[in-house]
C-alpha cells in the first residue's frame, strides 16, 4: 500500500476512535443492526483474508533456523490471541463485579489500563500492517480498511460502555496514538517477517472473539439476519477483487 492511500486510511481509524463515541443511535437494545452487519463483515475478512495470509507467512518462513518450530504452528498464535481476548474481557467483568460489592478506585484504575493496553498493541499492529501489508490489487487496501473501520466502531462502543469517563478522558486517546505510533513505525522500519506473522496471527483471533462475544450474549438480543448479511456480502466482495 503506498505511503499516501495508508496515511488517509490511518486519519480515517483516528478519526472513527475519536468520535464513534457520539453516534448515540448504535448505544440500544436489540443490538443495532449495524454493529451486527459489522461483525459479519468483520470475521468474513479473518476467514477470506487474514487466515490464508498466515498460510502465506509458514511457507515464507521455512528454514528460519530456530524459528522453523514455531514456523509451523502460527495457526497456535491465532489460538492464543483468541484466548488472550476472551481471558482479557473476563477479568474486566469480574472486575466490574468486584466493583459492585466494593470501591476499589485502584484496582479498577489498574484493570482499565491493562486492557486499554492490549487494545492499545492490536491497534499498533493495525496501523503498521497499513503500510506494510501487500496486497494483490488496488480494491485490497479499501477491504482492509472496511473490515478494521466497522470492526473498531464495534470495539469503541463496547470499551465505552465497560469503562466509561476513562474510556472519554483516555482510552480513545491512546488508541488514536497507538494505531498512528504503529503506522510511523512502519514508514520508518521494516520489522521481520516472522514477527509480522505473529502481529497478523495475534489480529485475527482477537477479531473472532471481539466479534463473538459482541454477538453471542443473549442480553445483546443481536441479529443473525444482520450478521449474516454483512458476512455473504463482504464474502462476495472479497472474492471478486
Amino acid at each position: 500500500m503506498s505511503t499516501e492511500l495508508s496515511f488517509l486510511f490511518v486519519v480515517g481509524f483516528m478519526a472513527i476512535h475519536l468520535f464513534s463515541r457520539h453516534v448515540h443511535s448504535l448505544r440500544r437494545n436489540p443490538r443495532s443492526q449495524f454493529l451486527s452487519i459489522a461483525g459479519g463483515i468483520s470475521v468474513a475478512y479473518v476467514f477470506l483474508h487474514l487466515l490464508p495470509e498466515l498460510g502465506d507467512f509458514q511457507r515464507e518462513l521455512e528454514g528460519e533456523g530456530v524459528l522453523s518450530y514455531l514456523e509451523h504452528h502460527i495457526y497456535l498464535i491465532a489460538l492464543i490471541g483468541l484466548v488472550l481476548f476472551y481471558g482479557l474481557e473476563q477479568f474486566v467483568k469480574k472486575s466490574h463485579k468486584h466493583r459492585e460489592h466494593q470501591s476499589s478506585i485502584s484496582h479498577h484504575a489498574g484493570v482499565f489500563w491493562v486492557h486499554i493496553g492490549t487494545f492499545a498493541l492490536y491497534n499498533f499492529s493495525i496501523g503498521y500492517l497499513l503500510v506494510r501489508e501487500e496486497f494483490t490489487d488496488s480494491l485490497g487496501p479499501w477491504a482492509f480498511f472496511i473490515a478494521l473501520g466497522v470492526h473498531f466502531i464495534t470495539n469503541d462502543i463496547s470499551l465505552d460502555e465497560q469503562h466509561d469517563r476513562d474510556y472519554a478522558k483516555y482510552g480513545r486517546w491512546l488508541l488514536t496514538a497507538s494505531i498512528f505510533i504503529g503506522w510511523i513505525t512502519g514508514v520508518l522500519t521494516e520489522l521481520h517477517p516472522f514477527i509480522v506473522s505473529y502481529l497478523v496471527a495475534l489480529l485475527a483471533g482477537g477479531i473472532i472473539l471481539n466479534v463473538m462475544k459482541e454477538e453471542l450474549p443473549e442480553e445483546r438480543e443481536s441479529s443473525f439476519p444482520a450478521f449474516l448479511g454483512g458476512v455473504v456480502a463482504y464474502t462476495v466482495i472479497l472474492l471478486l477483487i
